[in-house]
């Protein structure tokens, strides 16, 4: 095989590229930010007149990574973070692309005014290229069409309370009513799935005991708003997307229903495949959330589930809040973690402890996502995607420190972790963002759903 053509200007090498076709040694030929071939690790002659060789050794390049769940907050909430410390945060990580999460932010991505406020914002912060969800609210059904012709790449819907008045819950009629819209004009609804009744029905204690916490946040809660969803997708033969799933009980009603012909994906987070609610103690809610971490047995059917495609990808659900909000009180703290900087070595040390590989790590944490949004020049290293890379060193180690992380409230639940997996570089459209720590000026683009 021939070398790359004469219009590339960069050949990043190494011994293990991971491809859809495996992980194999290569040289990635990068024209104008975007891949133009796959060549073999040797290349027959030089690189071409001005293109520069990029050798990584025996470091793993790996696809940018694609997260489909982050809430920056910005504007509004920016003290919780925001465009320029979550993208700093993300390119850190390996993560190229995010899409903004349309709650938490004042105004919420509700309409396409707010949209452009949001857009304006982020436009002039972002390291990395950044989309946005459009919310779902019991009042906004009119304005569903046009955000979607504006360009987000679906819309965010909570069946219970979502923690900010702004953005309030859809009950049964309203969410039929939202989820006939979006499916007359073919978009995605992604939802956060807990039951009202259900979770109203559990025991509410206040204090710092985890159990209290993880008894109000029952299984039951999850599995009785996933039928609902289910049947309601089923009825319009819409797409619908379930966010954060942490009870592995409903597994077998999600495959059951994909088997059936459902238009039904489904995501986990890396808290939920990594961290136990045996190992939490009491007062610490840097590790609450909504649904909660559960049992180690939750956890290992978790992780069947992502073996066997029930799950489809893993994103972060990054929620972040100011240090005083996450009190000592479960019942009371903000239930969110952050996680954008941490996530990949993360899952990579679980995953790897139980016999996966970085090739599932891509497929999960990128191409999976890229899938789930529409983004078809993410996800991959093949020729025609853009030119996005994270560099692992996947048998180094560290040890998390919260003063080393970018975002801008440095709480985290992984702080003290031994984790497997340094990123040594992160690449957006072949220039290199992050290497060994220090990061690059602002480059980042703002993306449109195209389909």
């Amino acid at each position: 095989m021939t070398g790359p053509d004469r219009n590339v200007d960069l050949v990043l090498r190494s011994t293990r590229v991971v491809t859809p076709e495996g992980t194999r040694p290569a040289s990635v030929a990068v024209a104008a930010g975007t891949i133009t071939a796959v060549l073999p690790h040797d290349l027959s002659g030089e690189p071409p007149p001005g293109a520069r060789l990029e050798d990584v050794g025996d470091d793993v390049v790996l696809p940018g990574l694609v997260d489909t769940h982050v809430h920056v907050n910005d504007p509004g909430r920016a003290e919780w973070e925001g465009f320029w410390t979550a993208t700093r945060a993300a390119a850190s990580g390996g993560i190229t692309t995010l899409i903004d999460m349309p709650l938490n932010s004042l105004p919420p991505t509700t309409t396409t005014a707010h949209l452009r406020i949001k857009r304006e914002v982020a436009g002039r912060k972002a390291h990395i290229d950044v989309g946005f969800w459009g919310g779902a609210l019991p009042d906004n059904v009119k304005d569903l069409k046009s955000l979607h012709e504006a360009g987000v790449f679906g819309f965010k819907a909570f069946l219970s309370p979502s923690g900010v008045e702004e953005f309030p819950e859809l009950d049964a009629a309203q969410l039929g009513r939202s989820l006939a819209e979006i499916a007359g004009f073919g978009g995605l609804l992604i939802v956060h799935a807990e039951d009202p009744r259900e979770l109203s029905a559990a025991p509410q204690r206040a204090g710092a005991k985890y159990a209290d916490f993880l008894a109000s946040r029952p299984r039951d809660a999850e599995i009785a708003a996933i039928e609902g969803l289910i049947a309601a997708a089923r009825g319009l033969d819409a797409r619908v997307h379930v966010l954060h799933l942490s009870s592995a009980d409903a597994l077998p009603l999600i495959a059951a229903a994909r088997r059936d012909g459902v238009r039904l994906t489904v995501e986990t987070c890396p808290h939920f495949l990594t961290l136990t609610a045996e190992e939490v103690p009491d007062g610490a809610t840097e590790f609450k959330c909504c649904p909660p971490i559960r049992e180690a047995a939750n956890q290992d059917a978790l992780w069947r589930g992502l073996a066997d495609g029930t799950i489809d990808c893993v994103v972060s659900d990054h929620s972040p809040s100011t240090t005083d909000l996450k009190t000592s009180d479960f019942a009371t703290a903000w239930g969110g973690i952050s996680s954008l900087q941490l996530g990949l070595p993360a899952v990579w040390t679980e995953a790897r402890r139980r016999g996966h590989s970085l090739d599932d790590v891509a497929r999960w944490m990128s191409a999976a996502p890229a899938a789930l949004a529409g983004l078809d020049r993410k996800g991959a290293i093949e020729a025609g995607r853009d030119a996005d890379f994270a560099v692992l060193a996947p048998d180094d180690s560290f040890t998390v420190d919260p003063a080393a992380l970018q975002h801008r409230n440095r709480v985290t639940a992984y702080a003290g972790r031994t984790l497997y997996g340094v990123v040594r570089s992160t690449w957006l459209r072949g220039r290199r963002i992050v290497a060994d720590g220090a990061i690059a000026e602002p480059s980042g683009r703002l993306l449109e759903r195209t389909n």
